[in-house]
């Protein structure tokens, strides 16, 4: 068994996801394990460098994780061989430029979503990617949540028998930072800086119905700003121009239904900050981020409408709990990151690319579109 070596150019990780899933529970756990196990048997070992636009952050999230290396010279590192990797958690809007110099310098590329804020960069950037025969990916962790694959494995095994609509809802309070600081950045809620739920979130939002239940083939979509003043993490107040709520409707190739809520000014009475509640002919469910409860046919009670006396169905204890198997899930992110190590090492298949990430980008596009014009928008298939 022989380690190799692969130099990651980690750009934008001082950000609380690029610090949290890509680094610390990801790219560090994946070296404290010994590496990625190849085929045959050798090892693949992560050796970053970090790099970012703040020197001081940059050193003491270095110093943090036993880092050596860190640098806010993006296009040295970009001419440096011996790191043949470029990993981008910066701001969205910044994608286009950053991933582009990575392609001209030859490094596989991994890209947090959305892969850029246009689909027409989008499919630049996938285009001159594919040109230049390297390999990329864009994060779409969700697929590999718990909840999620215990989904795909009840789809799988026939449970729902032909699934007729689902009903997502995704979202929390998130405080404006007058009195209780922000939970999110304040970047989030400026339209000029990049910020706006509907491409944040409905990009997660494609590859999930894509992948799980099928193509999404039209969408309507209604945009909110609900808050309009927030405050900053200086204290200072400032006007909220991005979209903190979103509601919209899918259509999917199958004749699905789906409903789909997302904001950040709801407050959670749910089983799960994300949840998806899954309708079909003969069993429903309920799935969350770990867990995931199921009412089959048999076990449906016989509801009458009768306002004039107290439910008699207690609705809760009818769903049964799918066994709880945590212990056999690994974190999402550090599950993607082994999988693209392994593509760019052996050549394992890795779907996630550029083209499924302008996917996204597309839908995000034809729901703020559907929203400006108040009608439904289809989907067309995008080149390959």
């Amino acid at each position: 068994m022989t380690v190799h070596r692969m130099g990651l150019i980690m750009n934008g990780v001082t950000g609380r996801m690029g610090t949290n899933q890509h680094l610390a529970r990801s790219v560090m756990a994946i070296r404290a394990q010994g590496g990625v196990e190849l085929k045959n048997g050798d090892r693949i070992m992560p050796d970053p460098i970090l790099v970012g636009r703040n020197a001081e952050k940059l050193q003491a999230l270095a110093e943090q994780h036993g880092i050596e290396r860190w640098s806010t010279d993006l296009d040295a590192c970009l001419a440096n061989a011996d790191d043949p990797v470029y990993f981008d958690a910066g701001p969205t809007n910044m994608h286009t430029e950053t991933l582009s110099k990575a392609i001209a310098a030859g490094k596989h590329i991994f890209t947090e979503k959305p892969s850029t804020d246009t689909l027409e960069t989008a499919l630049d950037v996938y285009a001159k990617a594919r040109d230049a025969g390297i390999k990329h990916g864009v994060v779409q962790n969700k697929l590999w949540l718990p909840g999620l694959r215990k989904l795909r494995t009840l789809i799988d095994m026939g449970f729902f028998g032909r699934i007729l609509s689902v009903r997502g809802e995704f979202g929390y309070w998130v405080f404006e930072g007058e009195f209780v600081p922000a939970q999110r950045p304040s970047w989030n809620y400026r339209a000029e800086d990049g910020g706006d739920i509907i491409l944040d979130m409905v990009c997660h939002w494609r590859y999930v119905l894509d992948n799980l239940f099928g193509a999404v083939k039209s969408v309507s979509c209604l945009g909110a700003t609900h808050i309009p003043e927030r405050w900053d993490e200086k204290g200072e107040p400032y006007k909220a121009t991005a979209t903190d709520a979103c509601y919209a409707m899918f259509q999917l190739d199958g004749g699905i239904t789906v409903n789909f809520n997302t904001s950040f000014c709801t407050r959670v009475r749910r089983d799960d900050l994300l949840t998806f509640h899954v309708d079909g002919t003969e069993g429903s469910a309920v799935v969350g981020l770990t867990d995931v409860v199921i009412q089959g046919r048999e076990a449906t009670p016989r509801c009458v409408w009768n306002p004039d006396i107290e439910q008699p169905v207690k609705f809760f204890e009818t769903w049964q709990k799918v066994p709880d198997q945590r212990a056999l899930f690994d974190n999402a992110f550090k599950l993607q990151w082994e999988a693209f190590i392994r593509h760019v090492a052996e050549d394992a298949p890795f779907k996630w690319n550029l083209l499924e990430g302008a996917k996204g980008v597309q839908l995000a596009e034809l729901a703020r579109e559907s929203w400006k014009k108040r009608c439904w928008m289809d989907v067309p298939d995008l080149p390959a």
